[in-house]
């Protein structure tokens, strides 16, 4: 027999979520045709097998995790030498696109039971079967990190009472342990102005406006456009503006990147948002296109929220969030009027920036944001 296993995805991605199988148990299969398609943090991915061969068996089922090296099938009459590359390219999921704008379940082979589980003696892992507790979720209390009997029944009560936890996945695996990075490394501090748009023409591109307010702001303090080593206490002050464009879906938030958006025409900025969030929509966005922000916009207001304290992902060292639009009561000269009103939070990692380098930015951006026109 002969292994064909999860090979390496890209990016440095440790695992991918099976979707779906193309083929079953007992299929003839030629070089390159499509096997399965997996789901990463990234995107969903086609694999082609790397031989032609007869399928004899398959692991796993779609929703089943696979780490980078673990077995996905068998192929018939092969000696095992081990096959953990793909002949060919790895292709991106093919979905038709439309415009638009606003992750172990499953046993593994014996050679990779995880560390935690490593950790349980044989009556404990007995027990965990009989309670339907899935040791890799257990926090041991034992010497050494061993886990207990007690630990095992005290993760049944918490099932029986409020039900099993469901492990992250996918995106939101991904996205809870970026957060978690950027909270233990980022020194954030937040600031928030509102933006006067009142004599903004009517069906003024919102998202444009901010991303040009964004490049013109940067120009006058390229400070902000950079990145920071807190290792090596350096910073690299970006020529180009690569804009994150923060977008919500139902498997999480991915933050797609608008490239050198201070030398792109208007129609060229707004052709390239919608073929990027299309793209996230359908999960066939390149995992390169995901990379490389430096600095990112979050229009919560399309949903909801006035004011917010965005997160900062390092190495970049700002981040802009655009609240909810509103009417005002404001004073123009002497007079009582209301306007409309967008307001903004800026987050910036206090390492990297000064405060005045950070009000310098937020002012030229408020300032770009109140012009008529651009």
């Amino acid at each position: 027999m002969k292994y064909f296993k999860l090979p390496d995805l890209g990016e440095g991605l440790p695992e991918a979520e099976i979707v779906e199988w193309n083929i079953k148990e007992g299929d003839s299969v030629e070089t390159d045709q499509v096997l399965l398609s997996v789901e990463t943090a990234k995107a969903i991915i086609q694999v082609p097998s790397p031989q032609a061969g007869v399928i004899a068996h398959l692991f796993g089922q779609p929703g089943d995790v696979i780490h980078t090296g673990e077995p996905l099938l068998e192929f018939e009459g092969q000696e095992d030498s081990d096959s953990g590359t793909v002949v060919g390219e790895i292709p991106q999921a093919n979905t038709d696109s439309t415009t638009q704008d606003s992750f172990f379940i499953g046993a593994a082979p014996s050679s990779q039971i995880s560390a935690t589980t490593q950790k349980a003696t044989p009556a404990v892992r007995a027990l965990a079967k009989r309670l339907n507790i899935d040791l890799n979720q257990v926090k041991g209390s034992g010497q050494q990190g061993n886990i207990t009997p007690k630990d095992v029944e005290q993760a049944a009560r918490l099932d029986q009472t409020h039900g099993k936890a469901e492990p992250l996945r996918g995106v939101r695996k991904h996205m809870a342990q970026v957060m978690s990075k950027a909270h233990s490394e980022v020194v954030p501090v937040t600031i928030h102005e509102d933006a006067d748009i009142n004599s903004w023409p009517k069906d003024t591109d919102i998202t444009q406006r901010l991303i040009h307010a964004i490049a013109e702001a940067c120009t006058t303090e390229p400070a902000i456009n950079s990145w920071f080593d807190g290792n090596t206490l350096s910073r690299r002050i970006h020529s180009k503006i690569d804009l994150g464009i923060a977008v919500d879906t139902e498997q999480g938030l991915f933050v797609p990147v608008l490239r050198d958006i201070s030398n792109r025409s208007p129609s060229h900025l707004r052709e390239g948002l919608n073929l990027l969030r299309t793209d996230v929509k359908n999960r066939t966005i390149p995992a390169s296109e995901l990379q490389g922000a430096t600095i990112t916009l979050s229009n919560f207001g399309t949903i909801a929220g006035r004011y917010a304290n965005p997160i900062v992902v390092p190495p970049q060292v700002a981040i802009i969030g655009a609240g909810v639009i509103r009417k005002q009561v404001v004073a123009v000269g002497e007079e009582i009027k209301i306007h409309r009103i967008l307001p903004i939070s800026l987050t910036f990692d206090h390492r990297a920036l000064t405060g005045g380098e950070a009000a310098r930015f937020l002012a030229t951006f408020i300032q770009n944001l109140e012009l008529q026109e651009i």
